[in-house]
């Protein structure tokens, strides 16, 4: 089967060319080309701190009312 990306191929190749290219130009200049270890595929998260910022807790969602206060709320309102 044909790829349905061979113009995509062919539109790149110039850069790769150009690559190719300069690192030639580079290694004839006595450059060198260093091999090195991968990076770990999944790093480690930072830990998570201790601190609790007091501003955060204040702004922390109410806690819903519950059905005894949903009562009281409808007597009063029945009583206007």
């Amino acid at each position: 089967m044909i790829s349905n990306h061979l113009s995509l191929v062919e539109q790149h190749r110039q850069d790769a060319y150009s690559i190719s290219e300069r690192t030639a130009q580079f290694l004839a200049a006595g450059g060198t080309v260093a091999q090195l270890p991968s990076p770990p595929s999944n790093p480690v998260p930072p830990k998570r701190s201790a601190k609790i910022d007091p501003e955060t807790i204040l702004k922390r969602r109410k806690p819903p009312i519950t059905a005894a206060e949903r009562k009281a709320l409808r007597k009063l309102a029945e009583a206007l």
